[in-house]
């Protein structure tokens, strides 16, 4: 689907029609039905109706041409989180299958946590595990993301950048390890578009500059290498391949390049009918030119983990500049653009069983999921564990037979051990890589061929392996040995810490110790027994310090709360009593005469949200509630206070706001853009203005404003410069 492009509920069954049955359309049909009528009433951030959210979605699932249940749950997705529907109306209007798709999207926002970062840690972790259930899940969850990132723009500049990183960081990679390129690539520039928009936009305009220049020399190119496929009688559709803006940032950033150093941006995809042409076309193409050493990877042979094939190769092009070649057949295309998505063609298809098998042993790392998340007591580090273990690099590493395993870069041989089985691991003494015996903490890698030694007179694993094993697979089992060796002894181990830190931080244990406070804090560390929450600080699966603070946190917030009512109090007591009305603009609610003064660092205006902040000596600091200089930690939440704009008609004051402004730079732009500002009748109280070599200008201007409504007439004005790619506000 077209990235712009907002498809209507008909334009959807259309293209499920192409290749579904009429008993599935018709299914997909009543989802739509039934999920209009549950958002009717309902608006999106950009005000239009909600339901087009729920299409975007399903259209999105429908172009990777997914089964009926997954395209109806894709319209259904958030009936159950945003309306009165539940899960079980769903399995009786449907069926248990679009319920259960349903249930694995929907996100947690009902549900409260002490901190941001530990409901996304939460969300996450159900999501991997609903994932693990059904891959369809995490399929369902990249479209919904896909089309919130599209429509960002209509959100504040703090969920923008909050969303944007949280989509490099765990859906980004969650499509390339499925090998969905096509959500992949949208996914990261879009991202980057709100987490670095000056050098997104630097590299959009180089790109700009030779594009017809770079067009050409590929057409060229790709005349002459049909020419030379024609005369060997191979049949091959040559297309060029545009490099995402993303992927050139990065080789930016880690291989510290400039943008005209990077020699793939011209590149030329070649697809074939069999492995055979594959390897054909690869030698016309090292016969025309010249191969460059060390470019060439056979992903055929040995494919990539997210089941990507192709054969890669950069060679010196005709006019003697590099020139990246891939060469596939047609299914290897498909999966390379779709990845899991592309089995779903191949569910009733009894020629396929093959390939399913297949598909089903590279998703095996997706079944472990469930079995960590058992053992995990903290989401924050179950999802942590998950990044190392899903979204680093691979490397692969032959057993003595010849069978290739798969482990994320940095492993050693403890986590190979493990992930050949668990006794294989529990008894290993030591390792031979490639004939020569190395320690334990060797980090493999790709090719070495690895023989674990065992000896069944040993102790099992060491305390050092919980540090030296890399995958979260090789750590669960390590400690599933501790916990079962040693319980009672870990039991009195772990009670012991525990009550020793309780007492360190001055609370009296028969307080603490009850048995409805014990049993919230071992459910919520998802173990089902105290002595299991015990045991698993015996073997340090778990510290004192964590079970500890859960079971003394609402005691200590009652605390924390106490002391600083008192503090507030006092110091409110002693605030000078000058009449300030008229004067910053803003009244506290509930009391007449405090000193009250605007934050220099966030410069509120009439119509921003404010908080008030009591600080010391100084009376009461209003900040913009998004300002992240206003206290929120445990002690300073006391000292938040209400405050509110006063709503003088006549009061024609005026404040100062910073903005930036970003734009190429070219000659007459900082004159444009004062005459705008000026034109808007509008104060300019400071400005100031930088360029780099990459020609992108950077204007900071302070101006003298009555509100935000005022504000917004000057930004409006000043984006419609040509040139001009960002007006932002900002703090100090």
């Amino acid at each position: 689907m077209a990235k712009d492009q907002v498809l209507t509920s008909d334009q959807v069954i259309e293209r499920t029609k192409k290749y579904l049955e009429e008993d599935d359309v018709a299914l997909v049909q009543k989802a739509y039905e039934y999920a209009d009528k549950a958002h009717k009433e309902q608006i999106r951030k950009s005000g239009e109706p909600y339901i087009i959210h729920p299409i975007q979605v399903a259209g999105i699932l429908a172009d990777l041409e997914m089964d009926a249940a997954t395209v109806a749950a894709g319209f259904l997705h958030d009936v159950v989180e945003d309306t009165p529907i539940s899960k079980q109306d769903i399995a009786e209007t449907f069926n248990e299958e679009v319920a259960m798709l349903v249930d694995g999207v929907t996100k947690l926002g009902k549900i409260k946590y002490k901190s941001q970062e530990e409901q996304q840690a939460e969300n996450h972790r159900k999501m991997f595990v609903a994932m693990a259930q059904d891959i369809r899940v995490i399929l369902i969850k990249l479209a919904d993301r896909l089309h919130n990132m599209r429509t960002l723009k209509h959100l504040p500049a703090e969920k923008q950048r909050r969303i944007a990183n949280e989509t490099i960081e765990i859906f980004a990679p969650l499509a390339h390890r499925l090998g969905i390129s096509k959500i992949k690539w949208e996914l990261e520039d879009t991202a980057l578009r709100y987490l670095n928009p000056q050098q997104y936009y630097r590299i959009v305009n180089l790109m700009k500059k030779k594009r017809d220049e770079r067009e050409q020399y590929v057409d060229d190119v790709i005349h002459e290498m049909e020419d030379s496929l024609r005369d060997v009688d191979i049949h091959a559709e040559l297309s060029g391949r545009p490099k995402h803006i993303y992927s050139i940032y990065r080789k930016m950033v880690l291989q510290n390049k400039q943008f005209n150093e990077i020699y793939d941006l011209l590149a030329v995809r070649i697809i074939v009918n069999s492995i055979k042409d594959c390897y054909a076309v690869l030698g016309i193409i090292h016969t025309c030119w010249k191969p460059m050493p060390g470019r060439f990877k056979d992903y055929i042979a040995m494919p990539k983990p997210n089941m990507y094939q192709s054969l890669h190769t950069t060679v010196i092009g005709p006019k003697g500049d590099p020139l990246e070649v891939q060469i596939r057949t047609r299914d290897m295309h498909r999966i390379a653009e779709y990845g899991v998505a592309a089995h779903w063609a191949y569910k009733e298809e009894k020629e396929h069983v093959a390939s399913r098998n297949t598909f089903d042993k590279k998703l095996s790392w997706f079944r472990e999921i469930l079995e960590f998340q058992n053992e995990s007591t903290d989401a924050e580090e179950f999802i942590e564990a998950l990044k190392i273990d899903l979204f680093s690099d691979m490397v692969f590493v032959f057993t003595p037979k010849g069978d290739v395993i798969e482990l994320p870069s940095g492993s050693v041989p403890i986590d190979f051990a493990y992930r050949i089985h668990s006794e294989i691991g529990n008894k290993t003494i030591g390792a031979k890589v490639n004939g020569k015996m190395v320690t334990l903490d060797y980090r493999l890698r790709t090719g070495d061929i690895l023989e674990i030694l065992t000896s069944k007179h040993s102790y099992g694993p060491s305390q050092d392996w919980l540090k030296l094993a890399q995958t979260s697979q090789a750590k669960h089992k390590i400690k599933q040995f501790f916990k079962k060796q040693r319980k009672e002894e870990n039991v009195e181990k772990g009670r012991e810490l525990v009550e020793k830190e309780i007492r360190s931080m001055e609370f009296d244990l028969k307080e603490v110790m009850t048995n409805e406070n014990i049993k919230r804090v071992y459910e919520k560390f998802n173990f089902s027994t105290e002595e299991d929450m015990y045991a698993a600080v015996g073997y340090n699966g778990l510290t004192a310090a964590q079970v500890a603070n859960r079971l003394t946190e609402k005691l200590r917030k009652l605390r924390n709360q106490e002391e600083s009512l008192l503090e507030t109090m006092a110091e409110l007591k002693a605030q000078p009593t000058t009449k300030r009305r008229g004067e910053a603009g803003v009244a506290v609610k509930g009391i007449d005469n405090l000193l009250i003064r605007l934050s220099r660092c966030c410069n509120p205006v009439p119509g921003d949200e404010i908080v008030g902040f009591i600080t010391k000596g100084r009376g009461v600091s209003v900040h913009r509630s998004d300002c992240p200089n206003v206290g929120t930690g445990d002690g300073e939440l006391n000292r938040l206070i209400e405050v509110e704009w006063e709503t003088d008609v006549n009061n024609r004051k005026e404040y100062n706001v910073d903005i930036e402004i970003s734009g190429f730079d070219r000659r007459g732009l900082l004159n444009e853009v004062l005459q705008v500002v000026n034109e808007s009748k509008t104060n300019i109280t400071a400005v100031a203005g930088r360029t780099d070599r990459n020609k992108m200008a950077t204007i900071s201007m302070s101006i003298s404003i009555q509100n935000v409504s005022h504000l917004q007439r000057v930004v409006e004005k000043i984006k419609q410069i040509s040139d001009v790619y960002s007006v932002r506000r900002t703090m100090t």
